[in-house]
């Protein structure tokens, strides 16, 4: 998994993002599924982000407040580890979205955020509304 902070672009008439390729972050520290929920939120605070994605094949989008209720639930153990808490494995989309359509999508589903992947699976960043 890759952490991924979004910074924003420029949006001067020498770059402005016409598809998610142009609009998505991929820096960020790696991290893997068998990471802890704890070790997970503390990767997240020291990098001030709010998500973590897979950047092989992509498994899904985990959110600090999704960390947050685990670690808070009766359940809990410190070995719950992120692939445990992956159930949904969408929404996904394409990096050759254009950027006004998936603003759309995201606004209407309500996303604050989504992975971004390839043909194969592979993820490639996360694209994040500003707010």
């Amino acid at each position: 998994m890759t952490l991924v902070q979004m910074q924003p672009r420029s949006t001067s008439a020498a770059h402005v993002a016409s598809t998610v390729a142009d609009a998505m972050d991929t820096g960020g520290p790696q991290v893997c599924d068998d990471m802890t929920v704890e070790v997970a939120l503390s990767v997240m605070a020291s990098a001030r982000t709010g998500h973590l994605h897979d950047n092989g094949l992509c498994t899904g989008l985990v959110t600090q407040a999704q960390l947050t209720a685990v670690r808070d639930s009766s359940v809990y153990t410190d070995r719950v580890q992120l692939r445990d808490i992956l159930g949904d494995r969408g929404p996904f989309i394409s990096p050759v979205t254009t950027v006004a359509d998936a603003e759309h999508a995201m606004r209407y589903g309500r996303l604050d955020a989504l992975p971004v992947i390839d043909e194969h699976g592979t993820a490639l960043g996360v694209l994040a509304l500003a707010r």
